[in-house]
């Protein structure tokens, strides 16, 4: 790790599926040192037999890694910035595993944290060591569209134009754009980790169509352009009703929070009258296949890292859910698990010990909280 803040910035990418791939390749592509880490050596060990990615569709080229390895105490070691690329039911692996070892000037970057997901993330390493300080940034959403290939490639089908992000602490947010805007200027700061957490699309896109879809996966085996085919305009109501409920609670946090269509347009430049329009003009989403069957992290991700926290906090703030609800209660039963009780819930964010909004807010924005009293937000 360098001590000069305008020297090359050098990485370790946990997690070798498709968008750690596209992350590691991207970095590695553009010429900055990249470590890869996943926890099954059989995932990389033709990334680390042959030494690089290979990256297709908006980028092409050979990137070149500095590390391959299931050693993940390596594969952070002496690095800049920790880009965590993994389903967010991974989080706390990960955080146990690095806690004792991150140093303070080290960022932790979670591609994306889903909703909560930096939250939770410090809340485990507080309890490792509750005088460590460490920043701890969380992106909204995934830079790339990217599906991975075989062995050492993975296609990039489009890159958004924009990410928000946000640090825990918000006011180390500027630092890390200042540090990371030559290597991902579609980086950009968000007002705090209640923002990116609570303007988490992928909690509306992935899990709804999936659930609403599920016996078509299941005759066609994912056959079908997930977005573009899978999106009808029936399905489209039901996920617009969903990020109504997502909206009325990230408006209680004093958040700005903006619709899906409202996303799609910013994001991709694609507009459209309807929700369904919006989709059909997303031009990165086209080729996309659903998933080959119910056994997605669409749906073990997305269900309990994304909707049942956005729940969870519903009923933290006294805001019903019901239209979300239902979709976590049919995913339970589908995965016949019940996801409500596994979920990440505010317990696990560590917020359930502040007692009003405004603590909470200032808590996301200075890192610290005040544990002399407890109490339910008013």
């Amino acid at each position: 790790m360098k001590n000069n803040l305008y020297s090359k910035l050098s990485f370790a990418v946990i997690g070798a599926g498709s968008g750690g791939k596209a992350i590691a390749g991207y970095l590695a592509l553009k010429g900055y040192t990249v470590n890869l880490y996943n926890r099954s050596i059989e995932r990389i060990k033709d990334i680390k037999q042959k030494g690089y990615i290979n990256l297709t569709g908006c980028f092409e080229g050979r990137g070149p890694l500095n590390l391959v390895t299931n050693n993940i105490e390596r594969a952070i070691k002496n690095v800049d910035v920790i880009m965590v690329v993994l389903p967010a039911s991974a989080h706390k692996f990960v955080a146990n595993k690095i806690a004792p070892i991150v140093t303070s000037n080290q960022y932790i970057v979670l591609n994306p944290g889903r909703t909560g997901g930096a939250l939770e993330f410090k809340n485990i390493i507080s309890k490792h060591n509750p005088i460590k300080e460490v920043c701890i940034v969380e992106a909204q959403t995934l830079l790339f569209a990217c599906r991975e290939l075989h062995d050492v490639n993975v296609k990039i089908f489009g890159k958004k134009n924009e990410v928000k992000v946000s640090a825990l602490p918000a006011i180390k947010t500027n630092e890390f754009i200042g540090r990371i805007n030559k290597v991902f200027p579609e980086f950009t700061a968000s007002k705090n980790v209640l923002e990116t957490s609570f303007n988490n699309i992928g909690a509306m896109l992935h899990p709804i169509p999936t659930i609403l879809n599920c016996g078509r996966i299941e005759n066609t085996h994912g056959s079908f352009q997930y977005y573009i085919d899978g999106v009808t305009p029936s399905i489209a109501s039901v996920i617009e009703q969903a990020d109504y409920e997502r909206l009325m609670i990230a408006r209680k946090l004093k958040v700005k929070a903006i619709s899906l269509k409202e996303w799609l347009s910013y994001t991709y430049d694609a507009h459209g009258k309807t929700l369904c329009e919006a989709l059909m003009n997303t031009h990165g989403y086209h080729g996309i296949s659903a998933p080959p069957n119910m056994q997605t992290r669409y749906v073990f991700e997305d269900v309990p890292q994304s909707l049942v926290p956005i729940s969870d906090m519903g009923k933290h703030l006294c805001i019903n859910t019901p239209t979300i609800d239902s979709i976590i209660q049919l995913a339970s039963i589908i995965h016949n698990t019940d996801y409500f009780k596994y979920g990440r819930k505010i317990a696990d964010m560590g917020l359930d010990r502040l007692s009003t909004v405004d603590e909470i807010i200032d808590y996301v924005i200075t890192g610290q909280i005040d544990t002399s009293e407890e109490g339910v937000v008013a």
